[in-house]
């Protein structure tokens, strides 16, 4: 909800006050602010000036060098490039270190070689309304070197989001009423209009009184539809409204200004009274905006006799029922509708406006007359007309409110004794509440959100400033627990993965069907492993996730839409699933999941882009637990290109997976797709051990090469599981440096491929000689042979 800090000043007195005073204000009372707008201007460094001297600029055709008086004592010498100006008009000068509303500051400068010292400027360049093409031509008697913000109306804008439960905040009457009573001062400006004379309804029937308890209704006839007058187009311009008409800008601002919609309907289109009732089943309804919607019996419809759908109750007007340039005679609606009826219908047709957000909320029923009658003086003020003698008026206003009692013992005791009972009773006086001769409080009609005691102690609490109640309970030592431990090893997987350049996603738990494609659990699912949602509120969300993988991957598809290629995100989160094909029930469990795709490093002149690979993942996942080593070990899973276990060490820590080509194609990935989902529980017991700095080695090693012949479809990590069974002392580690196939089968058969390794070979007692190396090398290459079958070249 917007708020014009200028049209609350019509109410209340906020002389002295900054925006920031304001803010807190409401922040702290429970009303959050989301933005604040400035509209005018806003520096104090934009002067009147006056143009003494322009001359044409000796290095640009199009630009002018003017002589400027800006009250300083001296001329001001300024490059221009508007042509609308002459000598000695005035215009706004800004003045070094001026900040403009686009967000950038004015300073000295030179242009095409010449000294400018300012800018003179446009009426959009300083945060007025677009005018004529060039610069603002000021009013002759504008004095110079004045600020023009002193000279232009300038506004505030407040961006509100009020609780569900404060419905009387919706409205500049009832905003003022609250600060006020944080400001500890009454409202002021303009009263409520009197309340005009009412008389039993002829012309209205209610065939749903539990839906509206409360309808009222007054012709005025013979009114001229029109342009508004200036200050009505300014207050709806000033909170974002576009004016439209004298009769339909009246309703619009009534309802801002008190809370109550209004709606008028253009009396010759109706046929007899007017009939409130429920629609039926099937019936067609075609509202102001055009788009058509088929109603129910559930739905309420204001029609007249002839059983014409004239508006949705509460939600919005009929197309061929509002008032237009011809309407003369108009039939003023001003009801109270049930808030769970309004509700149900604005979320089934997907229609909402400002009256409907105020309706499902509750209006005020005490306010229905009081709103009904400030339209009628204002239409009267503005189109012209006559108003019958009376409102008619068919049911009863509801009463939702009743006397509270405040417990004195209990309020000292939640208050901690910090605001007294007089003081209390006080707050609660500015509140609206009257205190009644039986010592409870009378609660007004707007605040049908007090029913308790504690209501009321909230209410006081609230006023009173939570910060000064005081503490009762003082922060005592606990010692860390399970949770705390896991919640550290958390951040430092974080911290660590966010140094390496990944992205944290947050997706949500509950994922489609079609996306179960995806899931990569840190074991194969079975039928009946999958938890589905018995009464999921759309298909989309209709599974538990088994896994993390399917929402970063829909993540990654968005991202890729938007036009980025460089990929790299996780997630940490919890999984669901049955297990044992559903004979283990709802077992949860934390798994950490990581994406990556696209180019690792952006282009540059020396380097291509290279796409991420497998390995890169690997690396990821290393440098999470620094102290491991890491392997993947083949294994595969449906649904997945190419797909590994994680070990570190003996642990199996996890999964990792490429997508199907096919996949990547249908979710309009241009590179391959790797994902990993990795056993918190098991990360952060790898992380809470102790760090161990080894000794630099005091004696040289010694490296030897060996190009093994295999089978083309042998995997390295059998190689490596043999290589780490070997109990061989002197060997402190091994890599692979070199792959070669030959498809043609010239210089190796095509079924096999040579593998190069290279080991290291050290002692920590002494220098090794080379018959100590060609031993150890010889077991080595002897155990590959005998264990892995290999062939040496």
């Amino acid at each position: 909800m917007n708020i014009s800090l200028n049209w609350l000043s019509t109410h209340l007195d906020l002389t002295g006050k900054s925006i920031k005073e304001i803010n807190d204000l409401l922040t702290f009372a429970g009303v959050e602010v989301e933005g604040i707008e400035t509209k005018g201007i806003a520096s104090e460094k934009i002067v009147v000036a006056q143009i003494m001297e322009s001359v044409q600029h000796p290095n640009a055709d199009k630009l002018s060098v003017t002589q400027v008086d800006c009250g300083e004592g001296q001329l001001r010498q300024i490059v221009c490039g508007a042509k609308n100006y002459k000598v000695g008009d005035k215009v706004p000068c800004c003045l070094p270190g001026a900040e403009l509303p686009a967000g950038f500051t004015i300073g000295e400068t030179k242009m095409r070689g010449v000294e400018s010292k300012g800018m003179l400027a446009a009426a959009e360049e300083i945060g007025l309304p677009k005018g004529e093409d060039g610069l603002l031509i000021l009013p002759a008697d504008f004095p110079i070197g004045k600020p023009v913000k002193e000279l232009f109306e300038s506004d505030v804008l407040l961006e509100l989001e009020v609780t569900p439960n404060r419905p009387d905040l919706l409205s500049h009457r009832g905003m003022a009423r609250e600060l006020g009573t944080l400001l500890k001062q009454g409202s002021v400006g303009v009263p409520p209009a009197s309340s005009l004379p009412t008389t039993p309804a002829s012309s209205i029937r209610i065939d749903a009184p539990d839906a509206c308890p409360l309808y009222t209704a007054i012709r005025i006839t013979g009114v001229t539809v029109k342009e508004s007058p200036n200050w009505l187009q300014q207050r709806l311009e000033s909170i974002g409204l576009r004016p439209i008409n004298n009769i339909v800008d009246v309703t619009n601002f009534v309802l801002h200004e008190l809370g109550q919609p209004l709606h008028a309907f253009d009396a010759a289109k109706l046929t007899g009274g007017i009939v409130v009732r429920k629609a039926n089943d099937g019936e067609t309804f075609l509202a102001l905006d055009e788009s058509e919607h088929t109603l129910t019996a559930g739905d309420l419809l204001i029609s007249d006799e002839s059983s014409a759908a004239l508006a949705l109750a509460g939600v919005m007007g009929g197309l061929h029922s509002g008032v237009t340039e011809t309407t003369t005679d108009i039939l003023l609606e001003s009801a109270y509708f049930t808030p769970q009826g309004i509700r149900r219908t604005s979320r089934r047709t997907s229609l909402t406006s400002d009256s409907s957000y105020r309706f499902e909320r509750g209006v005020d029923p005490q306010g229905i007359l009081t709103a009904s009658a400030l339209a009628v003086e204002l239409i009267l003020e503005t189109a012209g007309g006559t108003a019958e003698g009376a409102v008619q008026v068919a049911g009863e206003a509801p009463v939702l409110t009743q006397p509270v009692a405040l417990d004195a013992k209990k309020l000292d005791q939640l208050m901690g004794g910090s605001v007294s009972l007089s003081d209390a009773g006080k707050i609660l006086t500015r509140l609206g509440l009257e205190k009644l001769a039986d010592g409870t409080w009378k609660v007004p009609s707007f605040r049908a959100d007090l029913q308790r005691h504690i209501d009321l102690v909230e209410e006081i609490a609230r006023v009173h400033g939570l910060a000064k109640v005081p503490s009762r309970l003082h922060g005592s030592f606990v010692p860390s627990s399970a949770v705390d431990h896991a919640y550290d090893a958390d951040m430092i997987l974080r911290r660590r993965l966010a140094a390496l350049g990944l992205y944290e996603c947050q997706t949500i738990k509950l994922i489609a069907d079609n996306q179960l494609i995806d899931s990569l659990p840190l074991r194969p699912m079975q039928d009946g492993d999958v938890i589905r949602v018995k009464l999921p509120l759309s298909e989309d969300h209709a599974v538990m996730r088994p896994s993390i993988v399917p929402g970063l991957v829909a993540s990654a598809a968005r991202n890729v839409r938007q036009q980025q290629k460089s990929l790299r995100f996780f997630e940490m989160g919890r999984v669901f699933r049955n297990s044992g094909g559903g004979k283990a029930k709802d077992q949860e469990s934390e798994t950490l999941a990581i994406l990556l795709s696209g180019p690792v490093a952006p282009a540059a002149w020396n380097q291509s882009e290279r796409p991420a690979e497998l390995y890169d993942l690997k690396g990821l996942v290393n440098a999470l637990v620094p102290n491991q080593t890491i392997r993947f070990a083949p294994r595969e899973r449906d649904g997945f290109a190419l797909a590994s276990d994680i070990k570190a060490g003996d642990i199996n820590l996890g999964v990792f997976a490429r997508l199907l080509p096919t996949r990547e194609r249908a979710l309009d990935f241009t590179a391959p797709v790797y994902v990993a989902e990795l056993d918190l529980t098991k990360l952060r017991k790898l992380l809470a051990g102790i760090d161990h700095a080894e000794d630099l080695p005091q004696f040289p090693g010694s490296s030897r090469d060996a190009a093994m012949e295999v089978a083309a479809t042998l995997p390295n990590a059998e190689i490596e599981n043999v290589l780490l069974k070997l109990a061989e002392p002197l060997l402190v580690s091994f890599e692979c440096f070199d792959v070669f196939t030959d498809p043609t089968g010239e210089k190796l058969p095509a079924d096999r491929k040579s593998v190069a390794y290279r080991f290291h070979y050290r002692a920590t007692d002494r220098t090794l000689k080379a018959e100590d190396v060609d031993a150890a090398h010889a077991k080595v290459l002897e155990t590959l042979r005998s264990k892995a079958g290999v062939k040496f070249r």
